[in-house]
């Protein structure tokens, strides 16, 4: 498989992740706090949301990659 087939499916494949899940969650440690035999951490969840235009567009990018070729 050429590298440029190889791209068009990756973008595909993370067009049609982005439709399926719609969005992804993540947690970051944001504050520390050390009081001697005591520590304190703050953990928050951030959500992140994928846009469908961006997905939708990560599919057609994928798939012109694959119809269109280059002689």
């Amino acid at each position: 498989m050429k590298i440029k087939q190889i791209v068009a499916l990756a973008f595909i494949a993370l067009g049609v992740l982005g439709l399926i899940y719609g969005s992804f969650t993540y947690t970051s440690e944001t504050h520390d706090a050390d009081l001697g035999v005591m520590e304190f951490s703050i953990d928050d969840k951030e959500t992140v949301e994928i846009p469908v235009w961006l997905s939708v567009g990560f599919i057609v990018v994928g798939a012109g990659l694959l119809v269109f070729k280059k002689k």
